[in-house]
C-alpha cells in the first residue's frame, strides 16, 4: 500500500512540475512565423486589424527574412486579455523580441501599429535596424486638435459604455462607414470590416481611447534607426502639420501614396511594395 502511495505522489510531483516549468509566457497577442533568413521582419497591423492584413506583404520578404506577424489580443477573434493598453502592449512586443533573440530586427507597423513602431525605437534604440510606419502619426489627435494635450488619468468610461451599448447592427453599421473612408479597394472593405467584428468590444473601445490620448511626438527624439513613414495621398495636402509631428524624429524620410485611403498596402500597392522592398533591402 505504502508503495502505491509512494508512486501516486511521485506521479502528482511529476504533474505539477511539468505544469510549472512547461507552461508558455501568455502575451497579448498571437504570432505567426514564417520565412527564412537571418534577417527579421516584425509585421504589426493597426487597430482591430488581423495580422493577415500583411499576407500579400510578407509574400514578398518571405525568401529571405523571418517574418514575426502579429495580431494583438481582443482584436480580430483573437482572445482577449483584462486591462489592455498601449504601453503594456509595447512592452510585450519588446519582452517577445528578446526572449526569442530576434536581434535588429526591422519593424513594420500601419495605423496603431506604427505608433507601437514609433513608441519601441523611441523606448529601446538600440534594439531595432529600421522601422517602418504606415499612415500613422505620433499624435493622431494633435491633428484635428492642435493644441491637444495627452491627460494622465484618461477617463475611456463614456466610450466604453457607448461602444457596449450598441447592437449588433448598429456596430457594423458604424464600420462600414468607417472603413469605406479607410479602404478605397471596395474588395478589401467586407474583409476589414470582419476583423472589427469579430474583436472585444471591450478592447476595441478602450484601445482606441487610450490610443486617442498617446502623444509620441516629444520622445521620437531618442530613435536612432532609420525610418520610412509612408502616408496615404491624401495627406499630401496636410504636409505641413504632419511632418511637424515629426520634427524630433532626425532619421525620418517620408513618402506619400499616389492614391487610396489609410490601408496604403491595398489601395497603392505597387507604390507601396517599391517604397518597402527598396528601404528594407537597402
Amino acid at each position: 500500500m505504502k508503495k502505491y502511495i509512494l508512486i501516486i505522489v511521485a506521479i502528482v510531483f511529476s504533474v505539477m512540475c511539468s505544469n510549472a516549468f512547461g507552461q508558455k509566457k501568455s502575451y497579448p497577442f498571437e504570432v505567426v512565423k514564417s520565412g527564412k533568413g537571418e534577417r527579421s521582419i516584425v509585421f504589426i497591423p493597426g487597430f482591430a486589424s488581423s495580422g493577415d492584413v500583411w499576407n500579400e506583404t510578407k509574400a514578398n520578404f518571405e525568401k529571405e527574412f523571418t517574418c514575426y506577424t502579429f495580431t494583438m489580443a481582443g482584436f480580430a477573434g483573437v482572445q482577449p486579455q483584462p486591462n489592455p493598453s498601449f504601453i503594456n502592449w509595447e512592452k510585450e512586443i519588446v519582452n517577445y523580441i528578446q526572449e526569442n533573440k530576434i536581434e535588429k530586427s526591422i519593424i513594420v507597423g500601419h495605423s496603431m501599429g506604427g505608433g507601437l513602431a514609433l513608441a519601441i525605437a523611441s523606448d529601446y534604440p538600440d534594439l531595432i535596424a529600421k522601422i517602418v510606419v504606415v499612415d500613422a502619426l505620433p499624435c493622431l489627435s494633435a491633428l484635428r486638435d492642435p493644441s491637444f494635450k495627452s491627460q494622465e488619468n484618461n477617463d475611456c468610461t463614456s466610450m466604453n459604455n457607448q461602444i457596449s451599448a450598441m447592437s449588433e447592427d448598429e456596430f457594423y453599421q458604424m464600420q462600414k462607414r468607417n472603413m469605406a473612408m479607410l479602404v478605397a479597394d471596395a474588395s478589401k472593405q467586407d474583409k476589414a470590416i470582419s476583423w472589427s467584428m469579430k474583436s472585444d468590444r471591450k478592447t476595441f473601445s478602450e484601445m482606441y481611447c487610450d490610443f486617442s490620448n498617446t502623444d509620441l511626438r516629444d520622445k521620437i527624439v531618442a530613435i536612432k534607426c532609420p525610418s520610412l513613414i509612408l502616408l496615404e495621398y491624401g495627406f499630401a495636402n496636410y504636409k505641413t502639420p504632419i511632418e511637424a509631428q515629426f520634427v524630433n524624429l532626425k532619421t525620418a524620410s517620408f513618402q506619400y501614396a499616389t492614391k487610396g485611403l489609410h490601408f496604403i498596402m491595398y489601395d497603392d500597392k505597387e507604390w507601396y511594395l517599391a517604397q518597402l522592398t527598396n528601404f528594407i533591402k537597402s
